[in-house]
């Protein structure tokens, strides 16, 4: 149904209704409405109107032949879509796209608006582009401006707007639908979440109010970042290792480069085509489209090459220069194929042209400039001055700027007054017209601001002085001293924060750093922004956000992306990159803001420890954090509401329960492992080992119920691809537990316990665990709800451990079934344990080999903030009011 909705010109019924006179195609270019070329087509299938979504009845539609947008013949009068070939001309701020493999739902490419394919199919991991692999390299740059540098000054944020809306979206202005499930169709503010139809839009304020998110969203005015010599992959974090083909579209072979639409066709309709280059560029990379032949109408030919590369203009002000008498000049991958269909999209030779300047600090200031062969850079900024009623100021305080706005990297180049602009412009056409489509120019003002470069250098040694700290990074990154400051020391995460005034020096040790190893350790390196609070409102609350996309096979990854699309991707952060200490050095001098992890216990606790390592430096010291359930038992995010486990739930609403969520205490505890080797013959050695201490948020174990830990962690870690879902993880613990099913009860004789200093004897059991949290094993009540006049209600906030024990395999599965309650032993603040052999034990699921000697449980400093889901009713989406009409649960839905 998809594909029938999209007739394209190399269908049957599509190619009868082509007219090949010039005079037609004059009419069809007189038809033209934004950028478009209609032409009227006889529909055989259902088909969908890309402008207002409803069906096309009848037999007449009308298609555009570049990029086969689809519409009523009474919606061309109000039609507001540009076509693929405008798109460029259309971006406000121009900011490159971030590529990665799309997922395998139903999308819409933005280029050629027909249906992707899943595998070959790529998305912006910042926006809600979708697009094929070979339209990639004809997308513009219009990723979400997501921070301010020094190319432009914005004044304020305004929509930014996506086409492709969920079938459920209604549009803003009008309240009709305005998405599809059947066609790209609509619009969508990809940061307040609004809905319109393209027609609409213009009559909504320009100004965006960020949504119901707003006070938890990061504003883009509030973030710096200088970014000159950085990709935007490089600057969001976004780590490329995952997908090795991520930017790789533009080095395609060329046969993959061909549109797929004539590579079907060609085969089946003895339609003949001919192999387009669009300038030298292509040319040295091989990289050509398939264009269909018209043999003796040049204008039909130059046209079909135009569409081919999704380019502008009228016919007769191009040539198509055969192959064969420059093939030298190519590659020998290209020399060795059939030139004789091959042909050079070139531009006519032109004396003079007329060219937009655009003013950086003003996105409506553009205006148009007439060049001629003796125009230089400097008489165009002065003609451009003159227009802007700026004549008074010193030209030379002005430069002109060209940037190229490709949709992988926007590359910046200032010209030089001498410039030859007519000369610039035939060798930036010679080289690539598609380039040329994508190139701006714009007016800078002369300055020289200070360049301030933040990286974060993990992965040295921990623990030492501040000054081994300057000569490891003197010796093996070898930076200048009056280039980089050392500006904060984390010492027990061995990390080391680095401002950088020179963007090819702050290039060179980014690059260099994640090259260099240390103690058998490879560094990591990070872009970290500057995020300025003064311009933070007394309303917002940022959310800090970690993710670990290991956690829960494959729903930590999207969780990963969607965030990203949800939020300002500079607050979103993959902990495996870096680990938290990243986004909490980011967010140092924020006056207040929230922290939601995504992931097991164990990523909970990761981030609870470095916190508390941190919070020193911190201006919020104690930021409540709420949670995300990836793991496998999760029993800290059930005793706070958030569920056994992730869902998939909708992101959207994740985010809004942890706006509404409540705040709650939480004791947090140390435990010293003071372990002392003891020989052979049971005798003290006398040589002791380096104590250990840990932080414990939910339980401590020993024996029974840590040695399943232990054989779980060394089953997964020896095959970890088959550890994807919660239900296997179960399904291994209760075989690992069966083969223990005839352990004898003899735990106690190895322990002497002390609680508050008083000794407590032990009964006859196999396990022993010390709760903070009334959640065990994935959600079993260890400790019993029966009243007992012993013992005080257990809290997580009443600075107390219930100590309980489990006779062996068959008490724990009787204890997770609900049946019976684990043997109530005591309560108490200050634990003391003896060990007299070797056990094992297990931290909040992280089990290990402890050897004897003595064990002491203590409260951990300050309790820490966390978050609990609210228990009301989760409210609807707000209304108009709050700028998202409908839940985004699938905000790339129509894509």
């Amino acid at each position: 149904m998809a594909e029938s909705t999209r007739p394209s010109p190399a269908d049957p019924d599509a190619a009868n209704c082509r007219a090949a006179s010039p005079a037609a195609v004059k009419r069809r270019a007189q038809q033209s409405t934004m950028g478009h070329c209609f032409k009227k087509v006889t529909l055989t299938k259902p088909t969908f109107c890309h402008s207002c979504s409803d069906f096309v009845w009848g037999l007449i539609g009308f298609l555009c032949e570049v990029c086969n947008f689809m519409c009523h013949e009474k919606c061309l009068k109000t039609l507001r879509a540009v076509c693929t070939c405008m798109a460029p001309s259309k971006v406000q701020v121009p900011v490159a796209h971030c590529f990665g493999p799309a997922g395998q739902k139903k999308r819409f490419c933005c280029v050629c608006r027909k249906q992707t394919e899943g595998s070959t199919a790529l998305r912006c991991e910042v926006c809600e582009l979708h697009v094929h692999a070979d339209c990639a390299a004809f997308s513009c740059a219009d990723c979400r401006c997501c921070h301010l540098d020094q190319n432009l000054q914005q004044e304020s944020l305004q929509h930014q707007w996506r086409e492709g809306d969920p079938a459920s979206a209604r549009c803003e202005f009008c309240r009709r639908s305005c998405g599809s499930s059947e066609v790209l169709s609509g619009l969508r503010c990809e940061w307040c979440g609004v809905t319109s139809h393209a027609s609409c839009c213009h009559r909504l304020p320009a100004e965006c109010a960020l949504g119901r998110l707003r006070s938890m969203l990061l504003p883009p005015p509030c973030v710096r970042l200088q970014s000159r010599n950085f990709s935007k992959m490089q600057c969001y974090r976004i780590g490329e290792s995952g997908s090795q083909d991520r930017n790789n579209w533009d080095e395609a072979e060329p046969a993959a480069a061909a549109p797929r639409e004539l590579q079907s066709a060609a085969p089946e309709t003895s339609k003949q085509v001919f192999k387009v280059f669009d300038g030298d560029d292509a040319l040295r990379r091989g990289f050509f489209r398939l264009a269909p032949s018209c043999r003796g109408v040049k204008n039909e030919e130059v046209e079909a090459a135009l569409r081919a590369f999704y380019l502008p203009g009228e016919p007769h002000d191009f040539d198509l220069e055969n192959v064969g008498a420059v093939q030298h000049h190519h590659s020998d991958d290209f020399q060795n194929q059939n030139t004789s269909d091959a042909r050079v999209l070139r531009a006519k030779l032109r004396h003079d042209d007329v060219i937009k300047v655009h003013a950086a600090w003003s996105r409506s200031s553009v205006v148009s400039v007439e060049v001629s062969e003796t125009s230089t850079a400097a008489s165009v900024l002065s003609d451009v001055l003159l227009q802007l009623d700026r004549q008074g100021e010193d030209a030379s305080s002005f430069s002109l700027q060209e940037v190229y706005m490709s949709s992988k990297q926007v590359q910046r180049q200032t010209l030089s007054p001498q410039e030859k602009m007519v000369d610039k412009l035939q060798e930036i056409r010679k080289l690539s017209l598609r380039q040329m489509n994508q190139t701006r120019f714009y007016i800078v003002q002369n300055q020289n601001p200070a360049v301030q470069v933040g990286l974060l250098i993990s992965g040295l040694p921990p623990l030492l002085t501040k000054e081994e700290y300057c000569g490891l990074l003197e010796e093996h990154l070898d930076f200048k001293g009056h280039l980089v400051t050392l500006t904060h020391f984390y010492e027990a995460q061995g990390a080391v924060a680095l401002q950088i005034s020179c963007f090819a020096e702050a290039e060179r040790i980014y690059m260099l750093a994640k090259d260099t190893t240390i103690s058998n350790k490879t560094l990591t390196s990070l872009i970290i922004p500057e995020i300025q609070c003064q311009k933070l409102g007394d309303a917002v609350c940022p959310l800090l956000v970690f993710v670990n996309p290991k956690s829960g096979g494959l729903k930590g990854r999207e969780l990963l992306h969607s965030f990203r699309k949800l939020l300002n991707p500079h607050q979103v952060f993959d902990i495996t990159n870096g680990g938290p200490l990243a986004g909490l050095h980011a967010f140092r001098e924020v006056p207040r803001f929230r922290v939601l992890v995504c992931g097991g216990d164990g990523t909970v606790g990761w981030v609870l420890g470095v916190l508390e390592t941190v919070r020193h430096k911190l201006v919020c010291r104690e930021p409540p954090i709420g949670i995300v359930p990836l793991g496998t038992g999760n029993d800290l995010a059930r005793i706070l509401r958030w569920g056994p486990g992730y869902g998939g739930d909708d992101p959207y609403h994740i985010l809004a329960s942890v706006d509404e969520a409540d705040e709650v205490q939480m004791d947090r505890w140390t435990i010293l492992l003071d372990a002392q080797d003891v020989s052979e013959d049971g005798k003290d050695s006398g040589v002791l080992e380096p104590p250990k201490i840990v932080q414990m948020n939910n339980y401590f174990g020993l024996g029974i119920d840590a040695e399943l830990s232990l054989d779980f962690h060394l089953a997964r870690e020896g095959e970890p691809d088959k550890f994807t879902s919660r239900f296997h993880n179960k399904g291994v613990y209760v075989k690992v537990g069966l083969q223990k099913i005839s352990r004898s009860r003899s735990l106690h004789k190895e322990l002497q316990l002390q609680v508050d200093k008083q000794p407590v004897p032990l009964p006859n059991i196999e396990g022993l665990i010390f709760l903070n949290i009334p959640s065990w094993g994935s959600g079993a009540d260890l400790w019993g709800s029966e009243a007992d006049g012993r013992f005080s209600r257990p809290r997580i906030d009443d600075g107390l451990l219930e100590v309980v024990g489990v006779t062996g395999v068959v008490h724990m599965g009787q204890v997770q079934s609900g049946l019976r309650s684990g043997i109530r032993i005591a309560q108490g603040s200050y634990i003391r344990l003896i060990v007299s052999k070797e056990l094992p034990v297990q931290v909040d699921g992280e089990p290990w080999l402890q050897a004897p000697g003595h064990i002491i449980i203590s409260a951990a400093g300050p309790k820490v903030r966390m978050l609990r889901k609210s228990k009301l009713k989760q409210r609807k989406s707000p209304s108009s009011s709050d700028g998202r009409s409908d839940s985004p649960s699938s905000r790339d839905g129509g894509h």
